[in-house]
């Protein structure tokens, strides 16, 4: 667990469960973004939605209250952009594995960008017409078996495996539906290779907006209402958090944290993170 720090220069929020919940604001979120833009602290919205491209959640936020742009916005496909910018410039040919948002992003980001969708089955022994330097793979409701077996093409042959997320699932408001993690266990288990796992519970994610936004780990809070992703994420790079009980977590939940789930503080609306950090913005 890291403490709050003295001076808040980044905060990063989680969106549904600490901003919305489905359709309605969170009372007070709006305020409080509203409060951290005047006091001058940074402000990154962080999801690990890979489909939606950062435009749409301007419009969404902007229809509940929340002025911001996209430059604010953080998803796991552009978390995993920022990555590979700084970690692997060497990486420009994609083979995507997700939907249209995901394929924007990386094609507006200068990747040499194709869907698996659109590529021929491997030839007789495995091989492909074409080769990658990387297989990045987010959610893809059209995911079936010759996806797969391009991808796992694509990775013999020598691409890196990299998932923008390894959520196992996502709910929606008919219930629970599987996510990219599970089709990032499929390329697993047919490659035998361990995936670069980019969104949050790993630290990917929040190193990449705190790389791009130019503080340090130790000057950034992470608001978040899930503890085993925000708080667990926050946790493994070494940022604070505060835990807001608004969303998945109530305060039976809190009794029962326990190593990487522990944040900092607990808040229960924003109103009471606003209180948490008064006295630590300039």
């Amino acid at each position: 667990m890291h403490v709050l720090p003295d001076r808040v220069r980044l905060v990063i929020f989680d969106l549904d469960g600490v901003v919305y919940r489905g359709d309605e604001t969170v009372p007070g979120a709006p305020e409080l973004v509203a409060w951290l833009h005047g006091s001058g602290v940074a402000v990154r919205f962080a999801t690990n939605n890979s489909m939606v491209e950062r435009a749409g959640y301007v419009t969404r936020l902007g229809g509940l209250g929340i002025a911001t742009s996209e430059a604010e916005i953080v998803t796991s496909t552009t978390a995993t952009i920022e990555h590979l910018a700084r970690h692997a410039p060497d990486v420009r040919r994609v083979l995507a594995i997700g939907a249209a948002g995901m394929e924007r992003e990386l094609l507006d980001a200068g990747y040499v960008t194709e869907m698996a969708s659109r590529v021929r089955q491997p030839q007789p022994g495995g091989h492909l017409d074409e080769s990658w330097d990387a297989v990045i793979v987010g959610l893809d409701p059209g995911f079936d078996y010759d996806r797969l077996a391009v991808a796992m093409a694509a990775v013999a042959a020598g691409a890196r495996l990299v998932a923008t997320n390894a959520d196992a699932r996502y709910p929606t408001a008919a219930g629970f539906l599987p996510g990219a993690g599970t089709m990032v266990a499929a390329l697993a288990a047919a490659t035998g290779v361990v995936p670069e796992v980019i969104g949050k519970p790993e630290p990917g994610m929040f190193d990449a907006i705190v790389e791009a936004v130019g503080v340090r780990s130790v000057d950034t809070v992470v608001i978040g209402d899930n503890p085993d992703s925000d708080i667990a994420g926050a946790n493994r790079s070494g940022c604070a958090s505060i835990l807001v009980l608004t969303g998945v977590a109530d305060a039976a939940r809190v009794a029962t944290l326990e190593g990487l789930q522990v944040p900092s503080a607990v808040a229960d609306d924003p109103a009471a993170v606003r209180a948490l950090l008064e006295s630590r913005v300039s």
